[in-house]
């Protein structure tokens, strides 16, 4: 059996060992883990049944990664992407108006089609034509506003009417408790203690049990999982011709788009996976596995699924084959049966964790060219529109259309790809209509 491991995953050609792949999934999971608290915590904003979104986030992470390990045979674990389940209740439920069937709706057309895409090698050819600086802004854009979340989460800022918002109780309960959670984690983080999100989403969690806002659950901590009934094929088909569901699935693509790609590319960078002509091997097969999973987990009822920047913790460890993900997946349906565990987590003490990978999200801003003003002031827009006006296409929209307008009045006609025109023709329609 071990050299049958050893030979479906490639493990020794690799340069790796057993034990350093199982150690590298082990890593990875404890780095990400904290999604399964968290994405319920954001998803029931719109109304969504928290247990069964607990159910579904680790279903559709459990899927996706199996494919990612059993198929592209590499050590990159998925789960609902963060920004991505934010824009899903945030944006598009709370901001806009729409119902989360409608969110769901368009998370499944979007892993329907990321499916076709990716089968005639179309990802690859979008994502090659949209500006490598544009590409570091939006994740630091996103960055911002995952930030800016988990700091409304925790109370800290808060609604102010003479000034839009301002500073929250810093001695409230809740505030006590981010403080605590952000303190620790951020500490683990320095000393690089491997799970610092997770041990400082348990260290909030305890601490909210004398200040009240943690509840113990009443049932027994090991349980079967929640039933996702309540959310399970929830689609609203009949909108799917509307130029609303156009837009907001446009926008799912392209951001999930950039997400996958670009946290495939920076983990294989960093583990020198990547051949001579700087690509990644098994790259289709990789971009299969969030379609696969996105698709699946709109079925089961949570928003897209993407490839984890977390992995890299896994990856530094020495994780460099499909065992590592192998065992993330099992790892998360070992934690599909805990989970009174997770949902007895209040959202104070996840909001640390939304703040500093808002902060890790923010790294690809120092390779951002900003010597030259067509660059920057695009690059610039994309990352403050997006929290200010709480929403991830508007910044991506800003972004597009000052890029190809500065290109354009300053005679740089050749800079603008075919494909920016065209998207940058779709967001001036969106402004328009």
């Amino acid at each position: 059996m071990v050299e049958k491991i050893k030979s479906f995953f490639s493990i020794e050609a690799a340069g790796s060992t057993i034990k350093t792949e199982l150690i590298a999934g082990l890593t990875t999971f404890m780095t990400m883990a904290y999604i399964l608290a968290v994405n319920p915590n954001i998803l029931a904003n719109t109304g969504m049944d928290r247990s069964a979104l607990f159910t579904a986030t680790a279903l559709a992470s459990l899927l996706a990664t199996l494919v990612m390990a059993l198929y592209a045979r590499l050590p990159f674990a998925l789960a609902p992407g963060m920004g991505l389940n934010a824009f899903f209740a945030f944006t598009v439920v709370i901001g806009m108006g729409y119902s989360w069937q409608f969110a769901l709706t368009a998370v499944f057309l979007e892993g329907i089609i990321f499916l076709l895409l990716t089968f005639f090698n179309i990802r690859e050819m979008i994502v090659n034509a949209i500006p490598l600086n544009l590409k570091h802004a939006i994740s630091a854009g996103i960055g911002l506003f995952i930030a800016f979340i988990g700091l409304q989460n925790a109370g800290i800022i808060v609604k102010n009417d003479a000034v839009l918002v301002g500073l929250g109780n810093l001695g409230s309960h809740q505030a006590i408790v981010f403080f605590i959670g952000l303190i620790v984690t951020s500490v683990l983080l320095a000393l690089n203690i491997k799970g610092a999100l997770l041990i400082g989403i348990l260290f909030g969690t305890i601490a909210g049990v004398p200040l009240g806002i943690t509840h113990f659950p009443d049932s027994h901590l090991v349980s079967a999982p929640p039933s996702i009934a309540p959310i399970f094929w929830k689609f609203e088909f009949h909108n799917i011709f509307t130029f609303d569901m156009a837009v907001i699935l446009f926008t799912f693509l392209f951001v999930d788009m950039f997400d996958t790609v670009g946290t495939l590319v920076g983990v294989a960078s960093k583990a020198d996976m990547m051949d001579g002509n700087g690509k990644l091997p098994r790259a289709k097969e990789a971009l299969f596995a969030d379609a696969i999973g996105t698709t699946a987990g709109a079925i089961l009822g949570t928003s897209t699924v993407t490839t984890y920047v977390e992995s890299a913790a896994g990856v530094a460890e020495g994780g460099r084959t499909g065992l590592t993900s192998l065992t993330v997946a099992f790892l998360f349906f070992i934690a599909m049966f805990l989970a009174p565990l997770f949902l007895m987590v209040p959202s104070a003490a996840t909001a640390p964790a939304l703040v500093l990978v808002g902060s890790f999200m923010m790294s690809p801003i120092i390779r951002i060219v900003f010597d030259d003003y067509t660059e920057s002031i695009p690059v610039f827009l994309t990352i403050i529109m997006m929290p200010l006006t709480y929403s991830i296409a508007e910044g991506i929209a800003f972004g597009m259309l000052s890029y190809v307008v500065l290109k354009a009045f300053t005679g740089r006609f050749r800079e603008i790809t075919p494909m920016m025109w065209i998207l940058a023709i779709l967001f001036a329609l969106k402004f328009i209509l």
